[in-house]
């Protein structure tokens, strides 16, 4: 299988490579001025409802003719290009070949030049407004955009002995110490997704958490160590009795909202942290939630599916952090790379493209509930991911085997 996923892997690089970084986005379209004005909330009248629901299912059979309707151009994601540089990295390790050395450095580069200078440190974010609790307009610095970046600076600090990179590691860290944070106790803090509001949510608390305590750890800063070890204590506190984490966490209301993807990111980040600092009680909720991943996020062993409860829309991003979230864990975790494989296996025979790149995913329409392929290349959501899928992969059947 390894060979498939490599000829999988030089195919989707040779897309990339021919038709470059810049790209549409599963959230470009939902901050055109229109479609937030359509998806506001507060008006159920039943023909707003059905134009809605009409607009929402055109985007989803006619993504590209949608985005040209609306005049929503391609663009570089901070994000993508933290994954494809990473990814890079991971690779130029596993074949030794230059030209993954200088890829990496490309979109290194890139992330140097568009960055944002914050008060303290430097942040990226989202090239196009996107709505929470309130409005976020485009380039607003967040977390899960800079800890994504974050993580090429500290591979090519850790693979290339990049002094420079780490200086950038402490410079980001300056800015995630700042997100605003809710004090929950003594010893529990929650960071927010941005600097504009405080929120709770576990898998972007966790990204701050684990990479304040590596890099506080490397540079001898027991500032950020301390602070990335009670975000954790503010997570672990408030897992399920099934091991599972929702998505927001207390003070806001609990959603039920336990997806495939953010529980990867949780497990990739208590994985990580627990190696970092042995904590025992990071280790038991590791176990805990990797054991109610395994058993109810995976049809038959092989699709990964959006919630316990439900299996559409199997999308790419969800297909993608599984065999992520499952090679990287398999460590310690062995039982996890056949399912990675399976994974896998099923997403480049259902969800590759054969010129190389990867489907949005297959979704169930809204109408007739008949399920259908998503055929469009979103840059970020699908191709950055499953690169970051494939080499994580090719990396723990390449450790597995030594």
């Amino acid at each position: 299988m390894d060979s498939e996923a490599l000829s999988s892997l030089h195919s989707l690089e040779k897309w990339i490579g021919e038709n470059g970084y810049a790209g549409y986005d599963p959230y470009d379209i939902k901050g055109n001025h229109y479609i937030l004005t359509l998806a506001e909330k507060g008006n159920y009248s039943f023909p707003f409802t059905l134009l809605r629901e009409t607009v929402f299912e055109l985007f989803y059979h006619f993504p590209m003719f949608s985005r040209r309707t609306l005049k929503i151009k391609p663009a570089m994601n901070a994000k993508a290009m933290g994954l494809f540089a990473s990814s890079f990295a991971d690779l130029y390790l596993l074949e030794k070949d230059d030209s993954f050395k200088i890829n990496s450095s490309f979109c290194l580069n890139w992330l140097k030049d568009n960055g944002s200078e914050t008060p303290l440190g430097i942040a990226w974010g989202y090239p196009f407004d996107w709505q929470s609790r309130q409005l976020i307009p485009a380039g607003t610095p967040n977390g899960i955009v800079t800890t994504a970046a974050a993580d090429a600076f500290w591979k090519h600090y850790r693979i290339f002995n990049d002094q420079e990179a780490l200086v950038f590691c402490a410079r980001i860290c300056d800015f995630l110490s700042t997100l605003p944070v809710d004090p929950v106790a003594h010893d529990q803090i929650c960071f927010s997704y941005t600097p504009l509001f405080i929120n709770h949510v576990h898998n972007l608390n966790l990204f701050v958490a684990e990479f304040l305590i590596k890099t506080g750890m490397e540079t001898a800063n027991n500032s950020w160590v301390d602070q990335g070890n009670k975000a954790v204590n503010y997570t672990i506190s408030n897992q399920m009795k099934n091991g599972a984490f929702d998505y927001n966490g207390p003070p806001e209301k609990p959603g039920n909202h336990i997806d495939n993807y953010h529980t990867g990111f949780v497990l990739r980040m208590l994985y990580s942290i627990w190696k970092l600092t042995g904590r025992k009680d990071v280790y038991i909720a590791l176990n805990k939630c990797y054991r109610h991943y395994v058993s109810n996020f995976f049809e038959n062993r092989t699709i990964p599916k959006l919630m316990p409860d439900r299996k559409y829309r199997i999308d790419i991003h969800a297909c993608a952090e599984s065999i992520h979230c499952l090679s990287e864990l398999a460590e310690d975790f062995p039982e996890g790379l056949p399912l990675a494989e399976n994974v896998l296996n099923w997403t480049i025979q259902n969800l590759q493209d054969k010129t190389g790149y990867f489907y949005y995913g297959i979704l169930k329409s809204r109408f007739t509930g008949i399920p259908f392929k998503s055929k469009i290349p979103y840059i970020r959501w699908g191709q950055a991911w499953m690169l970051r899928a494939l080499t994580s992969y090719l990396m723990a059947v390449k450790s597995s085997k030594a």
